[in-house]
């Protein structure tokens, strides 16, 4: 049944558009199998859009690559059909060229706004310039001409099948993907990246596989293209074409395989209907847009998408994988670490340690570097001086998914959770943490993973069984703490990193969270490290106390010898609820 439901949307395209091939035939195929074929480069960029939230403005440079390769490979096939096995290079050389722009943008920064766009849009032009200047291989400004169609098959007539075919096969590829726990992490992704980095999930090389595989999918569009066409020109290549897919979809549904296969097919080809009749046709067309951007954010596949979260599967559940991270005795240390931020001192040489399981507590007045040494221990802020020793091994500087693998995990004082993801699947990316591995990410089973630990969670907040299809972002301040508490302890990191886990609580909620984090940090043999204003959950906590000022260490040791300093009551009074 699962299959069948993904399966879904490609079926719907496949008998919209057979019922037209068989309807229409002829020269009206044609015609609608070009944005058919548009459509499906749209698909690639709608993937990385809607569901990654990078925009590539250089789709174009992929599907005239792949235009240009088939076109050459079909004219030496003409001679030596031996040249057909290297059909599949005109799909592949795309990809890795994609792949390796991806890796080397996105390894450098997790932005992926302008600074990406930008990027691409400078690709598309010097590739339309390469097609221009290298006559003697593209043809020039005139083109490749003479490319033979796919043997066996009529540009102006069965072509068209074989395109409905591949619209067919995207759109069901997709659709699977955006189902699977692959999708389910592509789409977090973009809602949070730093977050997903903190549960060790490597994101610029999940968004460089995405890449590449939009750029595979405008690679089989430009291959279809020479097929039909006959000739490939460096408009194929060039900007114009890279903004009609954003376009397209933005206005079908960039959320959507199907929305964006609907925006190119149905606004590309009305476009080529009005503008045989029509004059002021692109008047028309960005009044549609204009439209769609301001009224449909989801773009017209918006108005029948269903809201709400994933169902669960119907299958029985499994138990998930063991943790990652082996519960061995930990050790951290901090060496006179120095941290800066816009000029200001936030870290001055602080050094404190901590040896094996239990809950520590992180106490001092606003701006003493609490939250700044969190940042500093999980990658997040970059060290002028000092070392974080883990276990006798220095991780600063290492990127944040690499550190938590290593066994941290680390809430937010703000609860971080994925807010338009349900609180199932908020839950099924934290379980999945260190865990999925390979084909996992392809199938279904791991959507029905459960572990002992999910199952006391559960119990200790009934919320995450009763609201699990719930959007994350509709929980209330209490429940969202909950939430991401959950989320945070499920990989069973070996050290906690608890920044004010009862910021927003009242206080009956503020005992049941400590009474909370007591029960799991004691179940999973973590070390805690807890960030705290309130004194009485300090005390409630137990253990030992490291009281921070000016980024420096103050004072450590138990909670009524730290109160009964002088140092410390100089600079810092506890509050209560």
């Amino acid at each position: 049944m699962d299959s069948l439901r993904d399966a879904r949307p490609a079926a719907w395209v496949a008998l919209a558009l057979v019922a037209f091939g068989w309807i229409a035939g002829g020269f009206q195929s044609y015609e609608l199998g070009l944005y058919v074929i548009y459509g499906i480069a749209t698909q690639g960029v709608a993937l990385c859009w809607g569901r990654l939230g990078f925009l590539s403005l250089g789709n174009a440079l992929f599907f005239g690559m792949g235009a240009y390769l088939c076109g050459a490979v079909m004219k030496a096939a003409a001679l030596h059909p031996g040249w057909y096995a290297a059909l599949p290079l005109a799909l592949l050389l795309p990809a890795l060229l994609a792949y390796v722009v991806a890796r080397l943008l996105f390894a450098r920064t997790t932005r992926s706004g302008p600074y990406f766009a930008l990027v691409t849009l400078a690709l598309t032009m010097l590739g339309y310039l390469v097609a221009q200047q290298w006559s003697g291989v593209t043809g020039g400004y005139n083109g490749m001409l003479g490319i033979p169609s796919l043997p066996g098959f009529d540009r102006y007539g069965n072509l068209y099948w074989v395109v409905v075919c591949a619209a067919v096969a995207s759109t069901w590829l997709l659709s699977t993907l955006l189902a699977r726990p692959l999708g389910i992490a592509w789409s977090a992704i973009s809602q949070h990246e730093p977050r997903m980095q903190l549960y060790g999930y490597a994101t610029d090389r999940m968004k460089a596989w995405a890449f590449a595989l939009s750029a595979l999918l405008a690679a089989l569009a430009g291959c279809l293209f020479a097929w039909q066409q006959g000739l490939v020109t460096p408009q194929s290549i060039g900007f114009g074409l890279s903004t009609d897919f954003v376009i397209w979809a933005a206005v079908g549904g960039k959320s959507s395989p199907v929305g964006a296969l609907l925006g190119a097919v149905g606004i590309g080809y009305a476009s080529m209907l009005m503008r045989q009749h029509f004059g002021e046709w692109e008047v028309v067309v960005g009044a549609v847009f204009i439209a769609v951007v301001l009224y449909l954010p989801q773009g017209l596949a918006g108005i029948w998408q269903r809201r709400g979260g994933r169902q669960a599967p119907s299958a029985p559940d499994l138990d998930a994988p063991p943790a990652a991270a082996a519960a061995a005795p930990l050790r951290l240390e901090l060496r006179d670490v120095h941290a800066a931020q816009g000029g200001v001192r936030i870290l001055d040489g602080l050094s404190l340690s901590l040896d094996g399981p239990g809950i520590r507590s992180v106490i001092g007045p606003n701006g003493a570097g609490k939250t700044s040494t969190f940042n500093a221990v999980v990658g997040q802020l970059r060290l002028q001086r000092g070392a974080i020793m883990l276990d006798g091994s220095d991780i600063a500087g290492l990127e944040p998914w690499r550190v938590a693998r290593r066994g941290i995990g680390r809430k937010f004082q703000v609860p971080t959770v994925f807010a338009q993801l349900s609180v199932a699947d908020n839950l099924r990316l934290a379980l999945w943490a260190g865990r999925l591995r390979g084909t996992a990410w392809l199938g279904r089973r791991a959507l029905r993973w459960r572990s002992d630990l999910l199952e006391e969670l559960r119990r200790l907040f009934p919320v995450l069984a009763q609201q699990s299809q719930r959007s994350a972002g509709e929980l209330s301040q209490g429940q969202r703490q909950a939430l991401e508490f959950a989320m945070t302890v499920l990989p069973e990191p070996r050290l906690l990193l608890l920044d004010e886990p009862c910021a927003g609580l009242s206080p009956a909620e503020t005992a049941h969270m400590a009474q909370a984090i007591r029960a799991v940090v004691a179940r999973i043999g973590a070390a805690a490290l807890l960030i705290e204003h309130d004194i009485s959950a300090v005390a409630a906590m137990g253990g030992e106390v490291f009281v921070l000022h000016q980024g420096a260490l103050l004072a450590r040791g138990e909670l009524a010898a730290i109160q009964a300093e002088p140092a410390v009551r100089a600079v810092y009074a506890g509050g209560s609820k």
